[in-house]
């Protein structure tokens, strides 16, 4: 166990350099992530780091460098129930825990314009990068960053889609898959609960619906004046009104857990038996709908990948702006069969 030469004095780079044996020049360089340092020479000195205590003086490091050394992720608070939010919070910081880079949570409510929390980033300069979710086709938050050139990446696609980093789940196939397997349970009128429709995720899902419904001569309704970001008693309100003046209705396609569970309970609140006279099929983050109702079908959502690459490509667009910003479309599969278990 390395322990500073003193209890009482706060531990610096030369502490690290005398405990490692390491130049203090080169012991700022490992934990600065350096490429011309080896991966063991920065796993020792962290390793001492930590141990010791030793917390950069961020206030230094901006005047020599200019840099935070913060990534901001710019999230819009919701009802969400589940721990997706959690896994992608943890996912960044867990990607980010061997870099000088950590991250910062910056909050913003849904009656604030989401372009407030942007714009006192950049003004500020309180972060070297910003990470955004909730993406919407023409995104005034990714137009704004374009045009500053400030570095960022978001969770989602715009319609600039080519000129920036971003990772997003292909919500085209997703949609897709739930319709063809809802199909195959001999469901015809199928409805769907989807995402507000301004975010771009939410198009790419309506539209792969309708492009497999199609196929089998079927259309696809979806749901008006409601969206899976809605509070769970809206949602649950809403379904079992809709299921009573439309009984034919026998599938239902969710964009969430949250929205997935609500839509269950309105329509068992009307009689609806979820596998029998009901079918649903939804999106989700963590394994849970399969525990709550056996026979929802599900497709998976990889969180912590998606956190993985945010990181690693916000990184990327401080440390090496000219490049090829980093984009990943991961394919929706599907986990659980929805006519599992049924009878």
């Amino acid at each position: 166990m390395v322990t500073a030469t003193s209890n009482r004095k706060k531990p610096t780079l030369r502490t690290i350099s005398e405990l490692s044996g390491l130049a203090v020049p080169t012991v700022s360089r490992a934990l600065n992530d350096a490429p011309d340092i080896g991966k063991d020479t920065k796993a020792r000195v962290r390793e001492i780091a930590r141990q010791i205590g030793y917390v950069p003086n961020r206030a230094g490091v901006r005047l020599r460098t200019g840099k935070t050394n913060v990534i901001s992720l710019v999230l819009g608070t919701d009802n969400e129930v589940t721990d997706h939010t959690g896994q992608l919070i943890s996912s960044i910081a867990r990607a980010l825990r061997d870099t000088p880079y950590h991250m910062v949570v910056t909050p913003y409510f849904p009656e604030e314009d989401p372009m407030i929390p942007v714009r006192y980033i950049v003004e500020t300069q309180s972060a070297d990068a910003v990470i955004l979710n909730r993406i919407e086709i023409n995104d005034p938050r990714v137009a704004y960053l374009m045009k500053k050139g400030f570095p960022f990446v978001s969770f989602g696609r715009s319609k600039w889609r080519n000129k920036h980093p971003y990772f997003d789940f292909d919500n085209g196939s997703f949609g897709r898959i739930a319709a063809d397997e809802l199909v195959s349970l001999g469901c015809r009128s199928i409805t769907m609960l989807a995402p507000p429709l301004e975010q771009s995720y939410a198009s790419d899902m309506v539209a792969g619906a309708n492009e497999a419904l199609s196929e089998h001569g079927l259309n696809l309704e979806v749901l008006e004046g409601i969206s899976g970001d809605d509070p769970g008693e809206v949602i649950q309100s809403r379904i079992a009104k809709y299921l009573e003046q439309n009984p034919g209705c026998d599938a239902l396609i969710c964009p969430s857990t949250t929205a997935a569970i609500s839509a269950i309970v309105g329509a068992e609140r009307v009689g609806r038996e979820i596998g029998k006279d009901l079918h649903v099929f939804a999106k989700e983050g963590t394994p849970f709908l399969r525990y709550f109702r056996k026979t929802v079908g599900t497709v998976r959502e990889d969180v912590r990948a998606a956190g993985e690459f945010l990181a690693k490509a916000a990184v990327r667009a401080i440390e090496d702006p000219t490049a090829e910003p980093l984009q990943r479309l991961i394919e929706a599969t599907c986990e659980r069969h929805a006519g599992e278990n049924r009878s």
